[in-house]
């Protein structure tokens, strides 16, 4: 089951929104374009309460993009992004969802973040999304969507450690710190992980 898995294609991430991702409305295309070509379509939206511990707002002494910590875990604090059924939140409005099987939104729990589509940050509780590709019978996921160093990035080492071969179609993403996204994209490449181009999918 070739496996097409888009990770947070919404607004807030698009040039504009209040979390704007450099190029992320270029994906768009990309992603509506080789869609077809895969047997299956998931994706992840984060879906935050707008009280979420992520916020900067929600915190008093405290910025946009400061490090702390919390309950044990270092997070960064971002801007208000994805609020739950705000205009933010939506997909973008020209990524084609017809084929969309299923849609696995995370970032929920208003206590601790969720970078990954598959677990929240601390690994205490599933999307539910690993159970899911398993009934499927799902075996290679080929990744798509925002933010690459962010959410992409941890989905694939999470869906690496549930024993899912991965693909990242890579400009069918984009970095917030592309520096930074280079050295990661090493770490995949140790970790196994295939690094295309949509052209070659």
């Amino acid at each position: 089951m070739k496996t097409l898995m888009l990770i947070d294609v919404q607004n807030d991430f698009m040039p504009g929104g209040s979390l704007a991702v450099s190029g992320g409305n270029q994906i768009v295309p990309v992603i509506n374009q080789i869609q077809d070509q895969f047997d299956l379509v998931v994706a992840s939206q984060d879906w935050h309460p707008s009280e979420h511990l992520s916020f900067a707002r929600n915190h008093l002494r405290h910025k946009a993009f400061d490090e702390i910590e919390v309950n044990g875990l270092p997070q960064t604090l971002w801007p208000a992004h994805c609020v739950q059924g705000s205009e933010g939140a939506e997909f973008h409005p020209e990524l084609n969802l017809n084929r969309i099987a299923a849609i696995f939104r995370k970032g929920m729990n208003r206590d601790i973040d969720s970078y990954s589509a598959f677990y929240d940050n601390g690994h205490i509780q599933t999307t539910g999304l690993s159970g899911y590709l398993n009934e499927m019978k799902a075996k290679t996921l080929y990744f798509t969507g925002l933010a690459a160093d962010f959410c992409v990035y941890f989905s694939i080492k999470d869906a690496l450690k549930a024993g899912f071969a991965c693909v990242l179609i890579e400009d069918a993403t984009r970095a917030i710190d592309p520096e930074n996204f280079k050295r990661q994209k090493q770490q995949l490449l140790a970790d196994g992980v295939k690094i295309i181009n949509s052209s070659d999918v």
